[in-house]
Formats: structure tokens, sequence, C-alpha cells
């Protein structure tokens, strides 16, 4: 199973939890001997997407802007499960990781179909990939949460996952019960097939 990992945490100390949560997804998914692809987005030069499209209309299925999120590209489109970490805001993801998942667009197609009566872009490759998205709180905050989990539930559905699951650590919560919560999500992604 190949595994993409983007850390959307800040590279400063207030990213240490989204450094935390990579290294234990990171060596959970190697102790089951699965290939693995880091990302640390801030230390990566990532532009905002331009709304263009030339990812669809010019050059299909790659990003005119040359910069980091092309790799990030192509080891997306290989993956079978990628892993979105970041801080929330507001409910929703920081805006490291934001301005990275903008820039997927080029992995759909321009074309709509309907899904559950809505309208939604095709995948451009067959390959169906798993979503796990793991978010930061300094505390429990259940709106943020739900916001968080269902932006995560659409965000799979805009980029035809075939699954996906969402959890939350908490900035001071005991590290062992946050690595089990997230191994068993992990777990429940990985065996999904």
């Amino acid at each position: 199973m190949n595994i993409l990992i983007l850390n959307g945490g800040p590279g400063d100390a207030r990213g240490a939890v989204c450094r935390e949560i990579a290294g234990m997804v990171e060596g959970q998914a190697q102790s089951k001997g699965w290939a693995v692809a880091v990302f640390d987005l801030a230390g990566l030069e990532i532009k905002p997407c331009r709304g263009c499209f030339a990812c669809w209309l010019k050059h299909p299925g790659r990003c005119v802007i040359k910069d980091g999120q092309e790799a990030v590209l192509r080891t997306a489109a290989a993956g079978d499960l990628q892993v979105w970490i970041t801080p929330v805001t507001f409910g929703g993801f920081g805006s490291i990781l934001k301005r990275s998942v903008d820039r997927l667009l080029p992995n759909i197609l321009p074309f709509f179909v309907r899904i559950d009566g809505e309208v939604h872009h095709p995948q451009r490759y067959e390959r169906r990939r798993r979503l796990l998205a793991l978010g930061t709180l300094a505390g429990p905050d259940e709106g943020a949460e739900r916001i968080f989990h269902g932006l995560a539930r659409r965000n799979a559905l805009n980029f035809g996952n075939a699954a996906v699951l969402s959890g939350i650590v908490y900035e001071g919560e005991d590290r062992t019960a946050a690595a089990g919560r997230v191994r068993g999500l992990l777990e429940a992604l990985g065996e999904e097939r």
C-alpha cells in the first residue's frame, strides 16, 4: 500500500502536534510494510491555485505552476491512502494544507457526473484512494469538530475517494491515547480493499 502524508502544520512551534501525528502515522505505516511518502508542506514553496484550469484544458493532469506541489501531485496520483494533517481553523483546514488541497485539482476531470443527486467531477485515474483527515485543536470544540468532519467527507466525495475517516487530536491530550486512536483509524482504512 502506498501512503501519502501531507503535514499541513506550520513549520514553527505551533506545528509540533502536526509533526508528532505525521511521525505516528509514518511509523505505524512503515511497521506494516507500507510505502510512505511524507511532505512537510510548510517547508515547500506551494503557490495558490490560479484557477486558470490549464490542468484540465491545456495540459491535462499537470499544473502550470512549477513548484513544490508537482511532487505532491505525482505521489497523490500513485497513492492508495492520503493522510491530511492540519490545525483546525474555524472548523476548516489550515492555510498550508488548504493551498495544497486546492492544487490537487489536476487529479480530477473537468467533466460532470451525478453522485447521489449532486454534480461532481469524476476521477482522472482509476485507482480509488482513501482519505484520512486528522485535525488538531487546543481542546474540545464541538462546532469546529463537526465542521471539520463534514469538510473531510465533502472533500473525499469531490476527489472520488473510496472511503474517508477523520479524527481530532487535542494538543494537551495523552499521546498514547492519541496514537491509539490514530492507529485505529489508519488500520480501518488500510484494511478496506
